[in-house]
């Protein structure tokens, strides 16, 4: 069991990451990409993976939300040189938050969008209401030959065949499982096995009670849920190839 995009970083699991990690471990997770989201948490990002080598995959992006300071894409291509085999993201287009400047977000996008092209490494995009101008960039820009992801995939299904063809994977969030997600779920319906992934985004994003197992007093969502999400998907999609898309996106290198 794997999974492709959370947040242990994140303050939240101050204190109580290695007891977390630890349920993770006992769950069944065998590995786990963490994301950063902008230049302060990166190097949080970096000590996880010097603790944890064999678990945990770094993954280092400016966020839409973040701000953006001038010298953000030299310090990623710092934490890029350092791990050669790192990803890049969370990084994408957001449209929902307050004053948002669309030719900022696509410049910045861009940007680690050419980093991951230029290095072949895997990508992990966030996007909300943003789909038409997100498609269009991916549409008109080299991208990485490996393909990229599309975390917490929340568009239609009718856009899941043009993303797949440019390359795209698309993971599951237990979130999904509430009922008041079905048309996000019949997206999903529309998405090959062989480009299924499955994700957290933890400490974000609940699960619904029938697909938690591990609670935190916090109120945080506890990525060991993964494989009760899991158990609860697999009734309704096609999650075999799930840990092989694992493999072939995330860790076959050139």
């Amino acid at each position: 069991m794997y999974d492709s995009h959370n947040h242990l970083q994140d303050n939240r699991f101050d204190g109580i990451r290695d007891k977390v990690i630890e349920e993770m471990r006992a769950s069944g997770i065998i590995k786990c990409v963490i994301n950063g989201t902008c230049p302060d948490d990166w190097k949080k990002v970096a000590a996880l993976v010097h603790q944890y080598p064999d678990f945990i995959i770094p993954s280092f992006g400016l966020h839409p939300w973040k701000e953006i300071t001038h010298d953000w894409e030299q310090k990623i291509i710092h934490w890029l040189n350092l791990f050669p085999n790192a990803c890049i993201g969370e990084c994408g287009i957001d449209r929902r938050i307050k004053k948002y400047d669309i030719e900022l977000q696509q410049q910045v996008f861009l940007a680690q969008l050419r980093l991951a092209t230029e290095r072949n490494l895997p990508l992990s995009i966030h996007c909300v209401n943003g789909w038409g101008c997100l498609v269009e960039l991916m549409e008109s820009n080299p991208l990485p030959a490996r393909g990229f992801l599309l975390h917490c995939y929340g568009g239609s299904k009718e856009l899941v065949p043009r993303l797949k063809k440019l390359g795209a994977y698309f993971s599951f969030n237990g979130y999904f499982l509430h009922e008041k997600k079905h048309k996000i779920r019949e997206a999903f319906a529309s998405v090959p096995p062989e480009r299924l992934l499955l994700e957290t985004d933890a400490p974000n994003m609940h699960p619904p009670t029938k697909a938690t197992s591990y609670y935190l007093v916090n109120g945080a969502s506890h990525p060991a849920n993964l494989p009760a999400v899991h158990r609860q998907v697999s009734e309704f999609l096609d999650t075999k190839k799930t840990s092989e898309n694992f493999h072939t996106f995330f860790l076959q290198r050139d």
